[in-house]
């Protein structure tokens, strides 16, 4: 069921995130199959083969295609694959904790769009990351502004009365990244700002 409403809402049905409090929110999931300003901050850094983690609909994985960077995004929507593929970008409807072709051989690899709250656990998702790129491999992660909660929360897709499974999800703050990536084996080594968006990227040390 979330698969379906994520699917339905990138053709622009009204779909909203609920959280477990009753707070809600509208997905607006049409807005990433265009380009959107700020894009360019993670496209620049691409220059070598790209995973495109939680690809969605793939505006980044078809960008970096059409300047000539070899790029593979993965999702877990069948519906969001296929329009990757329709826009002329390689996709692939994986889950990024189960097998990835390439693990350890990528690059760069990007969280866009608050993808670091995949699975609702950052450490481990980044732990994950360190397995797919290489030694001295770059994530580059969309995240929360300085100050805001650092955070994971039970959320679910919600159009009308119908809603999907509960679902972790986490929320990362620009504030804690540092530490959460001395963590788990990289270091920051930039945190840019672009259009009310901002990014850090971490490059993976040789240590464990």
């Amino acid at each position: 069921m979330i698969g379906e409403l994520y699917a339905d809402s990138l053709t622009g049905a009204e779909t909203d995130i609920e959280y477990e409090d009753g707070r809600r929110r509208p997905l607006h999931a049409t807005r990433w199959l265009e380009p959107i300003d700020g894009d360019e901050v993670m496209l620049s850094r691409c220059s070598g083969p790209t995973l495109d983690v939680g690809s969605g609909p793939g505006r980044l994985t078809v960008a970096l295609a059409r300047r000539g960077v070899v790029a593979l995004g993965i999702d877990v929507t069948p519906h969001a694959v296929r329009l990757t593929r329709l826009a002329g970008g390689m996709a692939l409807c994986r889950d990024v904790f189960g097998p990835v072709p390439g693990a350890g051989r990528w690059t760069t690899a990007l969280l866009a769009d608050g993808n670091i709250g995949i699975g609702g656990d950052p450490p481990a998702l980044l732990r994950r990351m360190r397995e797919l790129v290489r030694p001295g491999g770059e994530v580059i992660a969309e995240l929360a502004p300085p100050g805001a909660p650092t955070r994971a929360e039970r959320v679910r897709l919600r159009r009308g009365t119908v809603t999907g499974p509960w679902f972790r999800w986490a929320d990362v703050s620009v504030s804690d990244v540092s530490r959460l990536a001395h963590d788990t084996g990289f270091t920051v080594t930039t945190c840019d700002e672009a259009s009310g968006r901002w990014f850090a990227c971490l490059r993976r040390t040789h240590r464990a």
